[in-house]
């Protein structure tokens, strides 16, 4: 019997004896945070696209191809008109979001690593999603703070003005060290961040002893494989949809909304 396995459970050190618990919990806050901050960011930013489809004739009376334009400034509106959000950021994005962080470095780091139970998973995907973890934190707090704080970091991360949603985000992803550098650079992390959440669907499943037979595994990937697909779809038209867009037609736009908001607001005061 070796010296650890010896040692009673109280003396290991606090990850070691409730390292299940914690386990299961990193699983939990990678599904729900991550979840909650991928599927409605790429929703809301794929409606450069999805907008144009759905909602030009409803924006026709703004200018010609305003639907995407008009969609995505109306999303980004909502999304900054929540009650607490600042609340919501912290408690349900980044603080669940740094407890994930920070214990899938460790666990990464650790030698305390999934191949010994889950054997039959190829090298490669564990690989993956190891590479993608450490990218999705590099970039989420990229992101988190140059949205919060104003940090570009040179120019990579976005200078984000809410009033001009389409426009800022456009002349950002088609600029950077070199013309649509920093659309590349989105394109990877975004297509990492999907993949990391996707694989994480199907561990935690695993994890938390839902998928307990191959067959229920197999099914269990069929169904990760198509929310990974459907979300990096998303991520990929967003991405596209802004490096194609005219910034200077899309701030027309906006301008155009501003106005119209202008005048409806003081007859609905009124009202």
């Amino acid at each position: 019997m070796s010296e650890q396995t010896a040692r009673p459970k109280t003396e290991l050190p606090f990850l070691e004896r409730h390292y299940h618990l914690l386990r299961r919990l990193h699983s939990l806050t990678g599904v729900f945070p991550i979840g909650v901050f991928l599927i409605p960011h790429l929703t809301t930013n794929s409606s450069i696209v999805w907008g144009e489809v759905f909602n030009a004739a409803k924006y026709s009376h703004l200018g010609d191809k305003a639907g995407g334009v008009a969609t995505f400034q109306h999303e980004v509106d909502f999304i900054h008109n929540l009650p607490a959000l600042i609340f919501i950021e912290i408690f349900v994005l980044w603080l669940p979001i740094a407890y994930h962080s920070i214990l899938g470095i460790y666990f990464a780091r650790s030698g305390r690593v999934n191949t010994d139970r889950y054997g039959y998973q190829a090298n490669w995907r564990y690989a993956a999603q190891r590479i993608t973890g450490y990218l999705g934190v590099l970039f989420l707090f990229m992101h988190i703070s140059s949205l919060r704080w104003g940090w570009t970091y040179g120019g990579i991360m976005p200078s984000f003005d809410p009033d001009n949603a389409a426009s800022t985000t456009a002349i950002h992803l088609q600029g950077g060290l070199f013309p649509y550098f920093n659309a590349a650079f989105y394109l990877v992390c975004v297509l990492a961040l999907v993949f990391h959440f996707a694989n994480g669907l199907w561990t935690a499943a695993i994890t938390w002893g839902l998928t307990i037979s191959k067959q229920a595994q197999q099914r269990w990937g069929v169904v990760c494989t198509a929310v990974g697909l459907g979300l990096a779809g998303a991520g990929v038209a967003a991405i596209v949809g802004f490096t194609t867009l005219d910034p200077a037609k899309a701030e027309e736009i906006e301008n155009r909304m501003k106005t119209e908001v202008a005048v409806l607001s003081p007859a609905t005061d009124a009202g």
